[in-house]
């Protein structure tokens, strides 16, 4: 969704630090952008369409005062016009607002205001804040106070970031939408998200709902809604900003997708032991046993949470997947004895999170699976367990999946008691997947499969079982990137309908792997798509023989049946980025899509 970045510090740094806030958080998506350096006036600037676009109308030396904010927005109301970006001011240019999140009773806000003769310049949702403030500054509050009552009037997600002509003080207040305060030497900062700030800093500190924070020359302060002191635990962000970088590749997505081997055994480390074959989670040891398990997720992540409830319900322990969107308004039954585990790469995910906290109102115990330490999932879940996947930049996701798949199986394992021989041979092969992972990146054939297919009509991706939730990730991945039509489908499911879409221009991607009652049903399938002349692409560990039937073949190491999925994901992966690439997309920020999704 829309980035944040707000400076308290050297005047004679801010636009700077504010255009490099900008770019770090580039990966979020956006269609406009936005800065508002205050002082003893206010310099706004805002431009539709990239970055470059907004540094060219800023090319002016004379842009300085000790504190500032800056917005990337990604549309919601309104298109991307130079009227509609942030930041958004009053009337008078004396107050200026960034915001992330909707404001769901703007519609009444703005009546009111435009009743009162207020003259509104864009169509967007987060106007009716300056104007809010602006009123009670007319009315004799001073800036903190004026910010806390407009506050008060909104309804929905907000994360807020405000100056004020005349004042060298920030202030911000965030409900059900991410912000991080940034504490560095001499200067502080707010954001989205870490990336914004961590050349300069990474001590931080994550606000909770509600809770709102001044920074000023003194430094920082927070405080509750009822304005009472709030003490925050200063964290120091693990990795270093050169990790966000691109190191020499293309693309942020294909350094991250080279970079699973090492992000899985981040994820694998302390947590598996080859010498008596065990697996500990530490942060599980209070967890008790569910009656039953209820996954909630969204996107990529709801792939993950389908692979997971079926590895538990091989466990023998009742699983579901649930749509977070749809979970939320129509959940399941829960009870005290029952786990609702929210899978979620960056904890912010808003569909998520309302669902997480219906799940626990209700009296479930909650469990977020993230890869972001101090999100709000992670906050306000029961349990949490990281993935440990390290920053992702690029939009589509990538290492966090497979990092997600990884720490699905050691939940599994840690729900489900097989007995230590069991759960040694699920210890040796996780301890192999890093390198398994690496084979697949050494010898994958991918670009050379799809330049094949660059002129086709659409892309089928096929699985079953286990590799029915890549499947669709494969299909998922690829339409993200590179805005051709593909479609996952369970293999079974073929023949119900979308066989009718199938012609010799349709290439088809079928997952098989094992050599079990699956991957033989599988192959039926295919030779029912080679009937109709579609061109056959397997990702196959050779158990099943299946490259036979193929015109290309994928081929992923030998491994425990759990584990097949995620190798085959990573050749499908490879096939998105070389597709993509092929075609020229935007790969790291593909149109209309946001890294985090903020909003319901």
């Amino acid at each position: 969704m829309c980035g944040i970045i707000g400076y308290v510090g050297d005047a004679d740094e801010t636009l700077s630090v504010l255009l490099d806030g900008l770019s770090n958080l580039e990966y979020r998506g956006y269609d406009s952008a936005g800065v508002a350096v205050g002082g003893d006036g206010l310099r706004v600037e805002k431009r539709a369409g990239q970055l470059d676009a907004l540094e060219a109308a800023l090319d002016d030396a004379s842009v300085a005062g000790p504190v500032g904010i800056a917005h990337t927005r990604w549309s919601t109301h309104g298109p991307p016009t130079d009227d509609n970006a942030h930041p958004h001011t009053d009337e008078r240019g004396r107050v200026a607002v960034v915001h992330n999140g909707i404001i769901e009773n703007y519609r009444e806000l703005r009546d009111e205001l435009e009743h009162e003769g207020v003259t509104f310049a864009s169509e967007t949702d987060t106007e009716v804040v300056p104007h809010l403030i602006a009123r009670e500054l007319r009315g004799g509050l001073d800036p903190e106070a004026a910010v806390r009552a407009a506050t008060d009037r909104l309804a929905g997600s907000y994360a807020l970031a405000v100056v004020v002509a005349g004042t060298d003080a920030l202030f911000a207040v965030r409900h059900d939408s991410p912000l991080v305060l940034g504490v560095g030497d001499g200067e502080s900062f707010v954001a989205s998200d870490v990336p914004a700030f961590l050349e300069r800093t990474r001590d931080v500190a994550y606000l909770d709902d509600d809770e709102f924070v001044r920074l000023d020359d003194q430094g920082w302060t927070v405080t509750d809604a009822d304005g009472a002191t709030v003490e925050k635990e200063i964290r120091t962000v693990e990795w270093e900003a050169e990790q966000t970088g691109k190191s020499g590749y293309d693309h942020y997505m294909l350094k991250e997708i080279h970079e699973q081997p090492v992000s899985l055994r981040q994820c694998i480390s302390g947590r598996v032991d080859e010498l008596d074959g065990r697996i500990t989670v530490e942060e599980l040891d209070d967890l008790g046993a569910p009656e039953t398990v209820q996954f909630v997720a969204c996107g990529t992540s709801y792939h993950a949470a389908l692979y997971g409830a079926q590895l538990l319900r091989a466990a023998g322990i009742p699983a579901n997947a649930y749509y977070a969107h749809e979970y939320a308004t129509a959940p399941a039954p829960v009870s005290g004895d029952d786990l609702v585990v929210g899978v979620t790469q960056s904890g912010e995910t808003a569909d998520t999170l309302s669902a997480l906290r219906e799940a626990g109102g209700r009296g479930a115990e909650t469990l977020a699976l993230t890869n972001v330490v101090g999100s709000t999932a992670a906050r306000e879940s029961d349990h949490v367990v990281y993935i440990r996947a390290g920053p992702e930049i690029g939009v589509a996701a990538t290492k966090t999946f497979s990092s997600q798949l990884v720490g699905l199986n050691l939940l599994t394992a840690r729900l489900a008691d097989r007995g230590v021989e069991r759960r040694r041979d699920l210890v040796d092969e996780l301890r192999g997947v890093p390198s398994d992972v690496q084979a697949v990146l050494d010898e994958s054939n991918a670009a050379a499969v799809v330049e094949e297919f660059v002129d086709a009509d659409a892309f089928f991706f096929l699985g079953r079982g286990l590799d029915y939730p890549v499947a669709l990730e494969g299909a998922l991945k690829f339409k993200e990137i590179t805005y051709e039509h593909a479609e996952g489908f369970a293999a079974g499911e073929l023949k119900h309908g979308p066989l009718a879409l199938v012609t010799a221009n349709t290439p088809i991607f079928a997952v098989i792997t094992g050599d079990g009652e699956a991957a033989r049903k599988t192959l039926g399938n295919v030779k029912e798509v080679e009937a109709r002349d579609a061109p056959v692409v397997v990702v196959t560990d050779g158990a099943a023989e299946a490259g036979q039937y193929a015109d290309h073949v994928l081929k992923i190491p030998r491994t425990d049946e759990r584990l097949t999925p995620l190798l085959a994901n990573v050749q499908l992966q490879l096939v998105a980025y070389h597709m993509a690439a092929r075609l020229d997309r935007a790969i790291d920020k593909p149109r209309n899509l946001a890294k985090s999704v903020t909003v319901e």
